[in-house]
């Protein structure tokens, strides 16, 4: 709404619920008003990496520069890592400001992978 950002890309896979998050989340982005000509999805992003090369995919196509990564926190640094492989500019990151029992399983499962994608 303020501008500062001109395209939105969502990505994610269909999880065991049987829900795509990337065509979940680009009706939500439609229904508050977030015009269709800013709106990029990738249906295919079942994973990070996949997500990093479907967002360089379209980062090289549509001519963009540098992208603002918006994951949950603990995920930042390998979302961070795998674009930057992608040879992605990140300018920076952002996550919403609460934290969940459930985060302290994620934060471990982050830890390993990182390093994987690292190694």
């Amino acid at each position: 709404k303020t501008g500062q950002v001109k395209n939105l890309l969502v990505s994610g896979g269909t999880g065991k619920e049987g829900v795509n998050e990337a065509t979940e989340m680009y009706r939500f982005l439609n229904k508050h008003q977030v015009p269709k000509t800013a709106l990029y999805i990738d249906s295919t992003g079942n994973n990070t990496s996949l997500t990093a090369q479907h967002t360089a995919e379209i980062c090289l196509t549509n001519n963009f520069k540098s992208v603002l990564i918006v994951s949950q926190f603990y995920h930042l640094s390998r979302c961070q890592l795998l674009f930057k492989q992608q040879n992605i500019n990140v300018v920076g990151t952002a996550s919403p400001n609460y934290f969940e029992g459930r985060d302290f399983y994620s934060l471990f499962r982050e830890f390993f992978g990182y390093y994987y994608y690292l190694i």
